[in-house]
C-alpha cells in the first residue's frame, strides 16, 4: 500500500478520482491566520466586499428616491450598467477569470456576448411577430 504525502512534487493523485480532497484541507496552504498572505487574502475579500456593497446600495437608492424624477431610459441603462458591472466583478474575483490568460477570456466573453445578442435578437423578433399577429385584420 503506497502512501501519498503532500509535496509540491506529489500532488496529481488529489486531482485523479476524488476532487473532493481539493477542497477538504488537503491543499490549505494558509496554516498561519496572522501571515501575511492570509491578511492580504482577507483584505481582498473585504475590498470586494465593500465594492459590492456600495453598488448595490447605489442601486438601491437608484430604485427608491430617483425611480420617478430621472427619466426612465436613463434610469434602465444606469440599472443595466451597474449590473453588468457587478456581473463582471463577481466573475471575475469568485470564478478566477480575472486571473487568467487574455486569450482565455476572449474564448469565453466572446460566446457570451453572441448569447446575450440572440435572446436579444429573439424577444425582439418575438415582439414584432406578436404585435403582426395582434394588430392584423381578422379574415
Amino acid at each position: 500500500m503506497s502512501q501519498h504525502h503532500h509535496t509540491e512534487d506529489n500532488i496529481q493523485h488529489l486531482y485523479e478520482g476524488d476532487q473532493s480532497k481539493l477542497y477538504s484541507g488537503v491543499m490549505q496552504h494558509h496554516t498561519d491566520i496572522n501571515s501575511a498572505e492570509s491578511k492580504k487574502q482577507v483584505g481582498r475579500i473585504w475590498k470586494v466586499f465593500w465594492i459590492l456593497l456600495a453598488v448595490t446600495v447605489v442601486e438601491v437608492l437608484l430604485g427608491m428616491y430617483f425611480s420617478y424624477s430621472i427619466p426612465k431610459g436613463i434610469l434602465n441603462t444606469l440599472f443595466l450598467v451597474l449590473t453588468l458591472f457587478k456581473a463582471g466583478y463577481i466573475v471575475a474575483v469568485f470564478m478566477h477569470l480575472g486571473d487568467e490568460v487574455k486569450s482565455f477570456l476572449i474564448t469565453v466573453l466572446i460566446p457570451l456576448t453572441l448569447f446575450i445578442w440572440f435572446i436579444i435578437a429573439f424577444l425582439a423578433d418575438g415582439g414584432f411577430w406578436l404585435h403582426m399577429n395582434s394588430t392584423a385584420p381578422m379574415r
